[in-house]
């Protein structure tokens, strides 16, 4: 194993605690902004494979604190998608996308058959928790963009991206 997959994978780690404290002290309900917050800038440090993989993480300590399913489904493809995306384009907008759709749209409908045939709530729709999930998702990745925003601002990105052995500087 080379270094820089070292370094991703404590980077992995320090992005999972990071949301998990952030989502445990920062609550509400069916929400949790900070989780997508964490999720795109995991994506733009550390890809969209191993920002899936904080988010599991996350999710799963979410769990053994007591929360539901939705914990780990509400946060993976969000992770997925603003990766990938943002590897395609390298544009923060991007990111903000991908959280979107992975999390606000595909995990609000995958999120419904758990809770309503595993933990039996009497939910009406597959799109039910949209409302939800799309709004917490897009404030959490607009915090995220702003934070990177900063760090590129200031050169911290552009250090902290070649420490990983990263090439490219995202774009406007």
């Amino acid at each position: 194993m080379n270094s820089r997959q070292i370094r991703k994978m404590v980077l992995t780690a320090m992005f999972a605690c990071l949301s998990f404290v952030l989502c445990t002290f920062v609550y509400f309900p069916a929400m949790a902004p900070f989780q997508h917050f964490v999720n795109v800038i995991a994506a733009v440090f550390i890809g969209p494979w191993y920002g899936m993989l904080a988010a599991f993480l996350c999710g799963v300590l979410r769990m053994m604190s007591g929360r539901t399913i939705m914990s780990v489904l509400g946060a993976i493809f969000g992770a997925l998608l603003a990766g990938l995306f943002y590897r395609r384009t390298h544009r923060f907008w991007s990111l903000i996308l991908g959280e979107l759709i992975g999390t606000g749209i595909i995990s609000a409908i995958l999120c419904y058959y758990p809770m309503k045939y595993i933990y039996g709530m009497d939910l009406q729709s597959p799109f039910y928790y949209i409302p939800f999930f799309a709004p917490a998702s897009f404030v959490g990745a607009c915090l995220g963009v702003a934070v990177l925003l900063m760090l590129r601002r200031s050169g911290v990105m552009k250090r902290m991206l070649s420490m990983l052995g990263e090439e490219e500087e995202p774009r406007q």
